[in-house]
């Protein structure tokens, strides 16, 4: 016959006696707060497995979709590519060396967020060279409805993305028109939180025949009827955000004209022979006085329109880069005005080849400073063991000194690097032990 154990009901008592004695001191006298924090995690983590996710689109152009890969199509499963869908329909006047689906930088946005733990819903909708009054005005192609995107549904978060010198002042980029970019900020906000229908003239929109042309159009086109419809999803509630562009060392440093080689899977610039070539455009004596200028640009926008949620501070955080030498700074093309590709030893290079588009190291910044601003959590959050940067072919190393300075950007402080860190640990070991032997 079976017969059962008794219960040893001191080994039950010395076993739960050894588990509190186990746990950190405030907790080991207060058992049941154990019970009631575990519950409180467990009832957290459910909520946040239950909650809708946070929908975010980025609005913007060839910056946003990142312009070639390892950035292009970039974790591009997990984006809703919502232009690709009209590149089927017309690809005319898209690029042959940037095919659909885009992943871009809300593509590496996405992957952080998933890294952290959070819920995003990421689309984009972007064309290259896309300027803001394009998107809104649907110039681009009859296929392409970039402002029906923005009222396709109801969006927790909006980034805007201008043209990348669209924000300067007048004569100071070969697309800058400043008023152009205040303009149709202004109108975006206002379509994505209010949405009413609404026709307008850009005559009336900036004040005048002779300010709208000052823009650069025709008479004909600002006093052109412009028909919105009503956009059945717009939201007070929507977070809208403007991402400040970067400075461009095309735009600063001597060189020959390019043009993208038509012959290449990524239409790398090469010389202009043509007509059309010969020296370049010079803007600004330094990415410094460019970068604020830009800086100007958009933090005067938002500060002039509450309605914004904030700056992304993208340029911000390449020119902060640059004043700490942390990346490369000059040399970006050579006596003859050649563009000069990365060479071993090289510090690395936010600019890809062209010197206008981001390289897979300017994108990761862009991300980071995208993930920190809208999200609150500081980027150096993601660590070491960070997934889009090894993806990226990013080194931990790099990819942590580009959190750094994405952080720093943002205002959380700094974490001091590996090596730093050692460093002043021993040092205050080291104290420690005189001022312990001054003692004895």
């Amino acid at each position: 016959m079976h017969t059962s154990k008794p219960t040893d009901s001191s080994a039950g008592k010395s076993s739960r006696r050894g588990t509190i004695a186990s746990m950190p001191a405030p907790l080991r006298y207060f058992p049941s707060l154990v019970v009631v924090l575990t519950l409180a995690a467990v009832a957290i983590s459910a909520h946040v497995a239950c909650a809708a996710p946070i929908a975010i689109l980025f609005v913007g152009n060839s910056y946003t979709f990142g312009r070639l890969d390892p950035v292009l199509s970039y974790n591009a499963a997990n984006v809703h590519d919502l232009t690709a869908a009209f590149n089927a329909v017309s690809s005319a006047g898209s690029n042959p060396w940037e095919p659909h689906p885009w992943g871009g930088v809300p593509g590496i946005f996405k992957k952080f967020t998933d890294e952290a733990g959070l819920s995003y819903d990421v689309s984009i909708s972007a064309r290259n060279a896309a300027s803001l009054r394009g998107q809104f005005l649907n110039t681009a192609n009859a296929a392409w409805d970039l402002r029906g995107n923005v009222a396709s549904r109801t969006w927790d978060a909006v980034v805007l993305q201008e043209q990348s010198d669209a924000a300067l002042p007048p004569n100071k980029g070969k697309n800058a028109n400043l008023a152009t970019f205040n303009a149709y900020a202004d109108k975006f906000e206002k379509f994505i939180h209010n949405g009413a229908a609404e026709t307008y003239t850009e005559t009336a929109l900036f004040g005048g025949l002779a300010a709208c042309m000052a823009t650069g159009l025709s008479a004909g086109s600002c006093n052109l009827a412009r028909s919105i419809p009503k956009n059945l999803h717009a939201s007070p509630a929507t977070k809208v955000y403007l991402t400040e562009t970067w400075a461009r060392p095309d735009m600063v440093f001597p060189h020959l004209i390019t043009t993208p080689d038509t012959t290449t899977s990524d239409g790398r610039p090469i010389v202009d022979t043509s007509s059309a070539g010969g020296s370049a455009t010079l803007y600004y004596p330094t990415l410094a006085a460019m970068t604020q200028d830009l800086h100007t640009a958009f933090y005067a926008k938002a500060s002039t329109n509450p309605n914004f949620a904030g700056v992304i501070p993208v340029g911000d955080a390449f020119q902060r880069a640059l004043d700490q030498n942390l990346v490369k700074t000059s040399g970006f093309y050579d006596a003859s005005g050649i563009y000069t590709t990365p060479q071993a030893g090289d510090p690395i290079n936010l600019w890809w080849d062209d010197y206008l588009h981001a390289s897979k190291y300017g994108s990761y910044l862009d991300a980071l400073v995208q993930f920190g601003t809208i999200t609150g959590l500081d980027p150096q959050s993601l660590g070491s063991s960070e997934i889009a940067g090894s993806d990226l072919g990013i080194s931990s190393s790099d990819a942590l000194m580009l959190q750094r300075v994405a952080a720093a950007q943002l205002g959380f402080a700094v974490v001091p690097e590996p090596g730093t860190l050692a460093l002043m640990l021993a040092g205050l070991a080291l104290i420690g032990r005189v001022s312990r032997g001054q003692r004895q």
